[in-house]
């Protein structure tokens, strides 16, 4: 049985060659992005192909916008899995429900287009098969979304009315090899353009532009298919193609991305160079630029946005690597294909290390383990090949792609090892990557995915055993830290390995942003929200950003344990410690501060501040001792920090003037005692009792008001919060999956029982029992109160009953108070932070309307807990009246217009509305987050275990004014 054209295992056919991708040559180019006649059939032969045919009439049809998806302009719905193939897997067959969208684009020829010579039609992205005609002659039809196909067709132009046919199918045999975790969007998704070939005009050229550190020099040599010249003003250099010329150069890294401006003059094109000098080596056993080991500190990033989907422009890419660099990353990913040809060009101005991957996932073959898996049946293997040149000639001539991946995914097989030697011998100057093969046969470096910390560092150490060969091998996590929610946990705890181990040499986050799509009821869409027959819900939203490129705290919390400079602080000897942490820049581009500030009765008020004289010149690696101006005076009375920071000292192309790349805070003086509120008499009045400001219920021990607030809940034990993403791990997660534990445990429903109450000289003590219904666990817990006529202490005594084998939430107090007290102050860190996502936690004095102290998780989650609160005010408004809460020790801080309950039960943002109460956490102990959602759990440092816990709060009214 002869296949279909879009299911045969073919590349495709009639394309030119691929190519070198360049932009603003002086031959002519006509975009022809815009609005295109459009019509969706329900399968690929619905339609015959007569609206090819010249003169066809298509004035009845509808209208999409190119570059974009049809289903995200009203024809159809996207489809996300992460690895399941949306259709029966029977390769290369594809369902004959098949959505095909007919594309029509009429246009006329520039009135000073040249005569003569030829024409390439060019398309930069379509998913996932295409039919090609212009003037109703068939081009040919190609595969590959995300890579470039071109077509010569200068014999076939016209003056006017040139009208330009594609038939597009959504599924199609190149569909099997990519499967890539992200939403399934056909169409036209990247820019068609069509541009004059002069006759002479440049078809492919390869820079070659290499860098040796021990002269400084750098060799350039331009290959050309047509002979021409080869310029660089700026250096001197005149040579011919094909020659090479060595002159002293500043060679290009990301942290110092030098880029030197040429021209290739052939007799027909003047085509813009933009050189960067380096060379890339795998050097006694590590990866080097330019000499030296480099330490990635990356992120995996799919190209999206929320309206558009894969269809990016110029803005939102400049954005991301904008984005990117000003969190200290130095490193991306391609996952899993080659992006947009602009985002390298960025990439290469900006400064950032690139594995630029193949468009190459089969996934979904794990299901059937790997059976007529594409890249270990040879038939495939041409269809590999032309992925893998797509892919390394369109992107051949950018300094900052460093090294190739194959693909992502795709088990092992004779496919990758023939794209890897093919590689090879067309770009030896770059090494190579894949993760899917443990035995590392194809490859220059060993590469894992989301192991565990204890297993990362047996590799650091080289007792990982497997292959000799892999062993002399650097190793790298291509992917980790799994972005999803609330986290990702564990951070600081990799990034000290990476520092500690020389064959580590960094990882990738997993990813960059969360690919919601915008929705007009949900405000943001996930997997199952479009009626998908098959779906893999949120865990598309995985990333450090939202849709909408507003940094999570993950974000923030990255760019702190990344940050290129570490700061150590001796308090004996007044002395601070700063060293270089970039692999090749000094720290001239840097000023440096230090700020002593103190938690005075007027808040948080630097009170000396002054430069940090650190060195310029001090290289990669190198570290100064600097002597510290003597703390303030009032350092004697109140607790009292140390700020020290390294801010960029001229404005640069990523980062405004002052912006902050590193920080640290460091006790100075500890906090004073707190002060225990006692000595004042209880006194009864019927059911009413009244202890200092607070009035009880005498039946139920609970306090009913502050003052004259009324609470709508009274404070009691709370252990429960509403699971995030990495508490309900991944169903194919060896770890214990704590979230659906603790509901099977029923901590999400305790039962609270009042064993005692007993009414004292000077004092109101409450005993209960905290269990869950159809259990034996308990948490006895004793609630003791006192007040000095002005504050109320709460004295809180928490004692395990039962196997606790399970580690709890949370362990604190909640309480309801009025809604109208919603704007927050507090002492303590002033960014959203868990046991293992603190590192980013800056200590200070903070103010915040409560509504932005959450964090908007495109699924509703445990979010915004404050660590290290010292004290805490909830205020009508920055000024107004309110309750003051003083903790002893310091205590977790969350404050929120829904409950627990709520926020548990929604699914979307917009399912949270807020209520009459303002519901407050004042947790003793948390839970850390880990990367359960894909990666480890909870390290056992950061667990909350069930044991005996003794803290104490204080309440008071806060007066007007501060």
């Amino acid at each position: 049985m002869e296949l279909p054209y879009h299911e045969d295992v073919s590349p495709g056919t009639g394309g030119l060659p691929p190519r070198a991708w360049y932009a603003g040559s002086d031959a002519p180019v006509l975009s022809l992005n815009g609005s295109w006649r459009f019509r969706l059939s329900p399968g690929a032969a619905v339609e015959d192909e007569s609206f090819a045919a010249d003169g066809f009439d298509a004035a009845a049809w509808n209208e999409v916008v190119v570059p974009g998806h049809w289903v995200l302009q009203g024809h159809g719905a996207p489809v996300y899995t992460n690895q399941m193939y949306p259709f029966p897997v029977d390769p290369p067959r594809v369902p004959t429900e098949n959505p095909t969208g007919d594309h029509l684009r009429g246009f006329d020829l520039p009135d000073d287009w040249p005569a003569g010579g030829d024409a390439t039609l060019r398309f930069d992205g379509v998913e996932s098969c295409a039919r090609v005609w212009l003037n109703g002659s068939l081009l040919g039809e190609f595969k590959g979304s995300r890579l470039p196909h071109e077509f010569a067709v200068g014999a076939l132009l016209r003056p006017r009315d040139n009208v330009l046919a594609v038939r597009v199918h959504q599924w199609s045999s190149g569909s099997y090899l990519e499967d890539q975790d992200q939403w399934w969007l056909p169409g036209v998704f990247r820019d068609v353009t069509l541009t004059h070939r002069p006759e002479g005009a440049v078809r492919d050229h390869f820079t070659h532009a290499s860098y040796d550190h021990r002269d400084g020099t750098g060799t350039l040599r331009v290959e050309s298919d047509v002979a021409g010249r080869v310029t660089v003003p700026e250096l001197g250099i005149d040579v011919a193609t094909g020659e090479s010329a060595t002159v002293a150069v500043e060679p290009w890294s990301a942290e110092r991305p030098r880029l030197y401006d040429g021209v290739l003059a052939t007799p027909g094109e003047r085509v813009p160079l933009r050189i960067g000098f380096r060379t890339v080596a795998l050097k006694d056993g590590l990866i080097t630029v330019n000499g030296r080991p480099i330490l990635f500190r990356g992120v995996n990033r799919h190209e999206f946005h929320p309206e558009t989907g894969r269809a990016v422009d110029l803005g939102t890419m400049r954005t991301d690597v904008r984005l990117m660099k000003m969190h200290n990353i130095n490193a991306v990913r391609t996952a899993h294909y080659p992006p947009h040809p602009a985002f390298l060009d960025l990439c290469d101005e900006l400064g950032l290390w690139v594995i630029d991957e193949c468009d190459l996932e089969t996934h979904g073959f794990t299901m059937r383990q790997w059976r007529g898996n594409p890249v270990d049946d040879e038939r495939w293997t041409p269809a590999l090949l032309d992925r893998a040149a797509r892919t390394v000639e369109r992107d051949k001539n950018h300094p900052s792609v460093v090294i190739w991946s194959l693909g992502n995914e795709c088990g092992t097989g004779r496919g990758l090892t023939a794209m890897a030697e093919w590689i090879r011998a067309r770009d030896p100057g770059r090494l190579l990557h894949y993760e899917g093969d443990p035995s590392c046969a194809d490859t220059d470096m060993y590469s894992r995915m989301y192991a565990d910390h204890a297993e990362v560092e047996r590799i650091g150490r080289r007792e990982d055993g497997g292959p000799q060969a892999r062993g002399a091998l650097p190793f790298i996590l291509c992917e980790y830290a799994h972005a999803m929610g609330n986290g990702p946990g564990g951070l600081s705890d990799y990034q000290r390995l990476f520092e500690t181990y020389e064959r580590l040499q960094g990882g990738f986050v997993w990813e960059w942003a969360d690919h919601g799509l915008k929705h007009p009821t949900l405000g943001y869409a996930y997997g199952g929200d479009f009626g998908e027959e098959l779906h893999d819900g949120n865990f598309v939203c995985d990333g450090l950003c939202f849709p909408d490129r507003r940094p999570s705290p993950g974000l923030t919390e990255y760019k702190r344990v990344i940050q290129p400079v570490r700061f150590a602080h001796d308090a004996d000897t007044g002395t601070v410690r700063v060293t270089n942490l970039y692999d090749f820049a000094d720290l001239s581009d840097l000023s440096f501060e230090w700020t002593y500030h103190s938690d005075g009765a007027d808040g948080d008020v630097p009170s000396v501040s002054g430069p940090l004289d650190v060195p310029p010149d001090l290289g990669p690696g190198q570290s100064v001792e600097l002597k510290l101006p003597e703390p303030p005076a009032t350092a004697r009375d109140a607790e009292t920090w140390l700020h020290l920071s390294a801010l960029v000292c001229e404005e640069t192309n990523w980062a405004a003037l002052d912006h902050s790349v590193a920080f640290a805070d460091f006790p100075v003086t500890a906090r004073p005692p707190v002060p225990v509120a006692t000595g004042a008499r209880p006194r009864r009045r019927g059911y009413d009792l009244t202890l200092g400001p607070g009035r009880f219920d005498v039946r139920t021990g609970e306090l009913r008001a502050l003052g004259d607030i009324t609470l709508p809940s009274a404070p009691r034990l709370d252990v429960w919060r509403a699971p995030t993403d990495n508490d309900d791990g991944a169903p194919w997660q060896p770890d214990t999956r704590y979230g659906p534990l603790w509901r099977a445990l029923g901590l999400h429903r305790m039962h609270h029982r009042i064993d005692g109450l007993e009414v004292e000289e000077d004092a109101l003590t409450v005993r209960t029992r905290v269990a869950p219904a159809a259990r034996y666990l308990a948490l006895r817990t004793v609630y003791r109160w006192t007040s000095d006529g002005t504050a109320l202490r709460l004295a809180v005594s928490v004692t395990p009953e039962g196997d606790w084998e399970a580690p709890l939430p949370r362990l604190g107090v909640r309480l309801g108070l009025p809604a109208v007290y919603r704007r927050a102050h507090w002492f303590g860190s002033a960014g959203e932070a868990y046991p293992d996502t603190r590192a980013a936690a800056r200590m200070g004095w903070w103010s915040s309307w409560v509504e932005q102290l959450q964090t908007p998780y495109l699924r509703p989650q445990e979010n915004g807990a404050r660590a290290d609160v010292r004290w805490a005010e909830l205020r009508t408004g920055f000024d107004g009246p309110g309750v003051r809460i003083v903790g002893d020790p310091a205590f977790w801080f969350t404050a929120r217009p829904w409950s627990t309950e709520e926020l548990d039960a929604a699914t979307h943002r917009t399912d949270l509305v807020p209520g009459d109460t303002l519901w407050v956490h004042l947790d003793h102990g948390q839970r850390g987050i880990g990367s359960q959602s894909c990666g480890p759990g909870v390290l056992p440092q950061y667990e909350l275990r069930a044991a005996f816990a003794e803290f104490a709060l204080t309440f008071s009214l806060a007066e007007p004014g501060r």
